[in-house]
């Protein structure tokens, strides 16, 4: 639960809150939703989706901080260190499908083009940890010459060499990136000149479409997938590669337009107008294009849908993952409803108001750093919305328990020490996975063997400095080394965001804000349980049940690890068994309004060395807001151990123990430090919203359980999104918002597979009999010719019922006449809007229910009576289910000479 923080008096400067530290969301949403949302729902009463006017919690809205200029730049994406050479068959369809007027020859537009590519993608922790000039931010990513491959051994992953690709230049994108923080947009002649002599050279539009995740010369599975072109392998593909990274490189140079399919095709001869119309079509759908927050976007995303709409879509969570997939399902014209369980959007990103005797400031309680700005989503919606961002500056001074600064020399020798002993650990990995068929310890428990053997900092102060690195190890995977996967706890880093790592002056909950504005988000309903079969999804939360085509369920593992949410039927062992194998850590934070910046505004990070190796990660990592947040705010970090203890102090003694440690720092200078105005303590693992900060690949987990916990369940019905979710991106930001993207895309997909069968959509309740005929619970128009030839067979038999009343007829068990027995139940709807007549659908029931639906006036209440007082829900012939394909084969069998309906399972109830 989250419990407000208070101002104290500076002899008591403490105050606990539950807020959450790791990536995903925060802020309100509008009243009043767009023509896209799912109708209002009721309470339990009603079947249909229905929806009380979303609530909108008051928004703790921050004046801009004034942040300094000289580290702050422009949101820009920039380009990623591709995984293997261009080919030159990839190279070569170049000049035969660009028209020369596509040709990247301009400097301006070069540079334009390589800030938003990407580079190797950067971890989510270490995010924050960027600073020191020692890159003490880099303690997540231990191997970078390794990369998993795709070979897998009894459940373990092989590394391979990385291969540098030679079209990456960084020296040439610190450049660029440099001539953007200093806010010099035009290069020098010298400069112009020479960008443009290493366009010849590179491949920029590859280079762009690698730093978002596409490989270097081949189909993704998802492009296979969605059969973007009629043959794998040959000329076609290679065709196919050229265009699609010409699109999204376009798309990349100017975010804040709308590219529509015309403009794609500007610049690529008319011979490859299927190539073209294959990748924009993939691109869109899947959320690599015209994606985001900028006033064009949100104009043609939110513009309502021509054509028959799809289907309606139920979101659990209002997160980054869920918001993401809101919006770009709004785009793609489905319905959505999004169930939050707190009273804020966000989730674990959660930016704080603190104020007090004249100071104010915006403090990020959970996720708070963007983790390499090239090629992150979320730095393209910093660039539409024009956000400035504060590269986090790499100085990150250490001090020992007494408050004296930490010896240069031994600083680096300790470092060097830890850096051997993971490159110990790594070449035992690789031992490991080739003589051993599977096993796995623990991080920890390698680390501290190889230390042993090779007397490795054994002088009390090495061995404090080695057991700060160990903390900040534990930091960036919000774990302890003891539970930590040595096998695969690092299988995530050769996909890191490249770049700086920058603050959002003012907080993230800027972003969350301009995400959640507009969509339908029902604060207050803490989903109990999701309900999923052939013909729907069935979500009750907070005292209501919403019903829908499908659901998204974007929770924290940690709530999946609970078992808060019942799923009926219960979720696949395998999934079950991922859930329970990946870890869910905790990290916490102490943030501290001052009433003046006593530590100075030249750094942003400054560490603090412990003698008590339990305690390694109390209080080891301050982080200073004060250029960013708007006013003097310094946050402690809690990790490993300490992080789970600290959920169980005072926070007044947590407060105690914090100034203790600043005060030996800097009254040591003559610097004396002041009370706090105010304070908020995080207890992220005590939320019950999260019940932890982030995930890590425990000892026996692997990359492919993030993998097994993004599958969809229930043929299509209910699907998953979130960090967890994302095998490339965990426990980042990032990571949640592109999953989001991509469980929309899926939902899409399956949706349109499921239109070119028969109808699969059940009614669900309306409150008239016209609104029944036309209700979106049921097909798509152009589907509804189908009707007839699914029922066939059952016109046949229905052409004479056992009794009919309304639009309701009947066929009873020939075998009994008992009033329990089974009857199957068609209803017809729309005879008079349907050029094909009544749109059929068909239940099982009892002999007493027909009676008692018999003996009631008019359809619309009939209906009403099957779904709330029976609990039936009405679908097409070939979902009956196991029961109604028996009662079906009895009732030809007993008429001689008709053929029965299809089998499936329905919606449980």
């Amino acid at each position: 639960m989250e419990t407000q923080p208070q101002i104290l008096p500076l002899e008591r400067p403490c105050n606990a809150t539950a807020e959450d530290p790791s990536p995903v969301n925060h802020l309100p949403s509008p009243p009043n939703p767009p023509g896209n949302h799912l109708p209002d729902p009721q309470t339990i009463t009603d079947s249909h989706l229905h929806t009380p006017t979303p609530q909108v919690p008051p928004e703790n809205l921050l004046p801009l901080p004034q942040t300094a200029p000289e580290n702050h730049i422009p949101v820009e994406d920039g380009p990623p260190e591709p995984s293997s050479h261009v080919s030159d068959s990839q190279r070569a369809p170049i000049n035969h499908l660009l028209l020369p007027s596509a040709q990247v020859s301009s400097s301006d537009h070069l540079a334009d083009s390589l800030i938003h590519v990407n580079h190797t993608p950067k971890r989510p922790l270490e995010d924050l940890l960027e600073a020191s000039e020692k890159k003490r931010r880099r303690r997540k990513k231990l191997f970078p010459e390794m990369v998993p491959s795709a070979t897998a051994v009894n459940g373990l992953r092989v590394l391979r060499p990385h291969v540098k690709s030679s079209i990456y230049d960084e020296k040439l994108m610190d450049e660029i990136i440099q001539m953007q923080i200093n806010d010099s947009p035009s290069p020098s002649k010298n400069r112009r000149r020479k960008i443009a002599d290493i366009a010849k050279e590179i491949d920029i539009e590859a280079l762009i479409a690698i730093s978002v995740g596409f490989p270097v010369d081949s189909l993704t599975e998802e492009e296979i997938e969605c059969s973007v072109v009629s043959t794998l392998g040959g000329v076609e593909q290679s065709n196919f590669i050229v265009v699609r990274n010409h699109i999204l490189a376009r798309w990349r140079s100017n975010v804040s337009v709308w590219m529509t399919r015309d403009h794609a095709l500007e610049s690529i001869r008319s011979e490859h107008r299927g190539l073209v119309n294959s990748a924009y079509s993939f691109l869109l759908e899947h959320g690599y294009i015209n994606f985001g927050l900028a006033p064009a976007i949100k104009e043609v995303n939110f513009r309502p849908i021509v054509g028959p709409e799809k289907a309606n879509v139920i979101i659990v969570g209002a997160g980054l993952a869920g918001l993401a997939a809101a919006r770009h399902l709004i785009s793609l014209g489905f319905k959505v409803l999004i169930l939050e369980g707190r009273k804020r959007p966000g989730g674990r990103v959660r930016t704080r108001k603190m104020s007090g005797e004249g100071v104010v400031a915006a403090a990020d309680l959970g996720g708070s750093v963007l983790t390499g700005i090239n090629g992150n989503p979320l730095g393209v919606l910093a660039r539409q919305l024009g956000y400035p961002l504060h590269k986090v500056r790499d100085i990150c001074p250490l001090y020992l328990p007494d408050g004296m600064s930490v010896n240069d020399e031994m600083d680096s020798r300790v470092e060097v020490s830890f850096n051997q002993l993971l490159d110990k650990v790594c070449k035992l990995r690789q031992a490991v996975m080739d003589e051993v068929e599977s096993a796995d310890v623990s991080l920890g428990t390698a680390l501290e063997a190889f230390r042993q053997v090779y007397k490795v900092n054994e002088d009390p102060q090495e061995r404090m400095l080695l057991n700060w690195h160990l903390a900040n190890l534990e930091y960036a995977n919000a774990s302890l080394l003891s539970d930590l996967s040595m096998a695969y706890w690092d299988q995530d880093d050769p996909y890191e965001m490249g770049g700086d790592h920058c603050f959002i002056p003012g907080g993230n909950g800027r972003f969350i804000r301009a995400l959640a504005e507009n969509l339908p988000i029902f604060y207050d309903r803490i989903v109990e349980s999701i309900r999923y079969g052939v013909d729907g999804v069935i979500v009750c939360a907070g005292g209501q049940v919403f019903r829908g085509d499908m659901a998204l369920c974007t929770v924290p593992l940690g709530v999946l690890k609970r078992g808060s949410i019942e799923f009926v039927p219960e979720l696949p062992q395998q999934k079950k068994d991922a859930i329970q194998r990946l870890g869910f850590g905790l990290l916490n934070k102490v943030a501290m309004l001052f009433p003046y910046d006593f530590w100075g505004g030249g750094i942003d990070t400054f560490g603090h060395l412990t003698d008590d190796e339990n305690m390694r990660g109390e209080f080891f990592l301050f982080y200073s807001y004060t250029s960013v947040s708007g006013g003097p705010l310094l946050v402690a970090l809690v990790a490993g151990e300490s992080a789970i203890k600290f959920e169980m102090m005072s926070p007044v003694d947590a407060v105690g123990r914090v100034l203790d440690i600043l005060r030996r720092i800097f009254t040591r200078i003559g610097i004396d430090v002041p009370n706090p105005v105010q304070v908020v303590c995080t207890r992220w693992g005590k939320d019950q919203f999260t019940h932890g900060s982030y995930s890590y690949v425990a000892v026996g987990a692997s990359g492919d359980d993030y993998d097994v916990l993004a599958e969809s369940v229930g043929d299509g019905r209910v699907f998953f999104a979130g960090e967890a979710t994302n095998r490339r991106y965990p426990a980042t930001m990032h990571g949640a918002f592109l999953s989001g993207l991509r469980e929309a895309a899926n939902i899409l997909r399956v949706t349109n597979k499921r239109s070119l069968g028969l109808p699969e959509k059940t009614n669900n309740g309306r409150e008239d009999d016209e609104d029944l005929a036309t209700s979106n619970s049921l097909v798509p128009s152009e589907k509804t010719n189908n009707a007839r030839e699914e029922g066939g067979d059952l016109d046949e038999l229905f052409a004479t019922p056992d009794l009919s009343f309304g639009s309701f007829a009947v066929l009873f068990d020939p075998r009994s006449v008992d009033l329990d027995s089974s009857s199957l139940l068609r209803v017809g709807f729309g005879a008079e809007k349907l050029d094909s007549g009544s749109l059929f659908l068909y239940g099982v029931i009892s002999r007493k229910q027909v009676l008692e639906l018999s003996a009631v006036d008019g359809d619309g209440n009939r209906v009403r009576l099957l779904n709330r007082n029976f609990g039936v829900s009405l679908v097409g012939s070939k979902a009956l289910g196991s029961v109604g394909e028996s009662l079906i084969t009895c009732i030809k069998a007993a008429r001689a000479n008709l053929n029965g309906g299809g089998a499936n399972e329905s919606l449980h109830k």
